[in-house]
């Protein structure tokens, strides 16, 4: 059962947090919801948001300035935490970049960490069913986007799961994480040093063999050129070239200028709204 943290009216419709038991995490989580007017009398599509590395639930909703525009086509928006909170594994919380803050959107098979360190199965199983059970979301009608580790994130959970998720979109993803310090790190501490392992959370990978036909809106990612992490981290040009060949519409939109942060963000947080729309408002 969710259990009710606080509510704010907003654009008409009310930005609440909720908190309920995982499963998958064994841990009590915590998630925000943007609900528009129109989900006080019917059920209303959902789009999933996937922050990154160091953000909590509340990053987005009062960062991105997302609800204008989830508001105008009426849509629910709804963002995870990115990690369990208060595990006690050891040495979690000693680097920003792993552990607290740093889930990475994986299901961990290393110990300490599998026992809680289960982000996919909570977004992917727990989160969903959450929501649909207790909130007044359309169950047929669900998008994910994300930002940084969460653009990482909502590609792969997109690729891997097209039953789940009609539409995708990120800003600067982490696109291809066994080829950057973030992503080796991460997965060698969360999955173990056999890179053939990495293959089911790297998008640059599932895109080779996920059906080109599933978005039917196409895959889009905008970039920031002056992304101080852009050489070193990102790598969109490895997905792009993968999705190409691999038959997918995808644009990838690089602007000069923009940096890695909600700034950015917050400039296309409108377009991608539309991007989603076009698919879950029909």
């Amino acid at each position: 059962m969710l259990e009710f943290v606080e509510e704010h009216r907003c654009f008409g419709g009310v930005q609440c947090i909720y908190e309920h038991e995982s499963e998958s995490i064994g841990l009590p989580m915590r998630f925000s919801v943007f609900l528009p007017k129109e989900a006080s009398s019917s059920k209303v599509p959902a789009l999933f948001y996937l922050a990154g590395l160091t953000c909590t639930e509340e990053t987005f909703p009062i960062k991105a300035g997302a609800q204008r525009y989830a508001a105008e086509h009426g849509i629910a928006l709804i963002a995870p935490d990115t990690s369990p909170r208060g595990t006690d594994v050891p040495g979690e919380k000693d680097a920003w970049d792993f552990g607290v803050g740093a889930g990475f959107y994986v299901d961990a098979t290393r110990e300490p960490w599998s026992k809680y360190y289960r982000m996919y199965s909570y977004v992917t199983q727990d989160l969903r069913r959450a929501v649909l059970a207790e909130l007044p979301i359309r169950e047929d009608r669900l998008g994910i986007f994300g930002h940084s580790m969460g653009g990482h994130g909502a590609l792969v959970l997109a690729l891997r799961n097209p039953d789940i998720y009609r539409s995708v979109s990120a800003f600067a993803p982490i696109a291809a994480p066994p080829h950057c310090p973030w992503g080796e790190k991460a997965f060698s501490g969360y999955l173990g040093d056999d890179r053939e392992v990495w293959k089911q959370y790297d998008a640059s990978e599932l895109v080779r063999e996920a059906n080109a036909s599933r978005f039917e809106n196409g895959i889009l990612i905008d970039q920031g050129l002056g992304d101080q992490f852009l050489a070193e981290q990102l790598h969109p040009d490895v997905f792009e070239r993968n999705a190409q060949e691999a038959g997918h519409k995808v644009t990838v939109r690089r602007h000069d200028g923009y940096d890695h942060g909600y700034f950015f963000i917050s400039t296309f947080v409108g377009e991608h709204v539309a991007h989603h729309a076009r698919v879950l408002c029909r």
